[in-house]
C-alpha cells in the first residue's frame, strides 16, 4: 500500500522545499560577494576610521584646487580629495573622466595603501546641477531650446 500525501500537505512541502532554495541561493550570494562589498566614506571618515590596507572601499568629495599632478607618463594623476574637514591624498593610473577636474565632485574606488595614499582602481566624476554639455556651452538659451527640439523630433 502506498501512502500519498493530502493536496494540502502537497502545498506545504512545496513551499518549504521553495523557501529552502531562495534561502540557500540568497547565503551563496551573499557568500560569494563579502569581499567585493564597497563602502562609501568621506575623507573626514576615512581619516578618523580607515580600513584596513587592501579593503575595498569608496571615497568620495570634492577634488582640491592647485592639487592636481600628473606624472611623467601621462596616465598616473595625484591628486587630493578633501570635504572640508579633512584630506585625502588618491593616486589614480588610467584615463581620467571627462569631467574631472579640479574643484568637481569625485567619487573613486579603491584601497587604502599602508603609505595613507588612496590608490583608486576607478573614478566617477560628477557634475553640479548647472551642468551644460559642451556643445550646448556657448550657446543662448532660444539656440539650446531649438537644439532640444531638433533632437525630439
Amino acid at each position: 500500500m502506498t501512502a500519498r500525501l493530502k493536496p494540502k500537505h502537497q502545498r506545504l512541502v512545496l513551499v518549504i522545499v521553495a523557501l529552502v532554495a531562495i534561502i540557500g541561493a540568497g547565503v551563496l550570494a551573499a557568500w560569494g560577494l563579502r569581499n567585493q562589498a564597497s563602502f562609501y566614506l568621506l575623507p573626514n571618515e576615512l581619516v578618523a576610521d580607515p580600513p584596513a590596507a587592501g579593503q575595498a572601499v569608496r571615497l568620495g568629495g570634492m577634488v582640491e584646487a592647485g592639487s592636481l599632478r600628473t606624472d611623467a607618463d601621462g596616465i598616473t594623476v595625484h591628486f587630493i580629495v578633501g570635504d572640508g574637514e579633512a584630506k585625502v591624498p588618491v593616486t589614480y593610473s588610467g584615463i581620467l573622466p571627462d569631467l574631472f577636474q579640479e574643484g568637481s565632485g569625485v567619487t573613486a574606488d579603491g584601497s587604502m595603501g599602508a603609505d595613507g595614499v588612496f590608490h583608486a582602481d576607478g573614478l566617477l566624476a560628477k557634475h553640479d546641477e548647472k551642468y551644460v554639455p559642451r556643445e550646448l556651452k556657448d550657446m543662448t538659451e532660444a539656440q539650446k531650446h531649438q537644439v532640444v527640439a531638433e533632437a525630439t523630433e
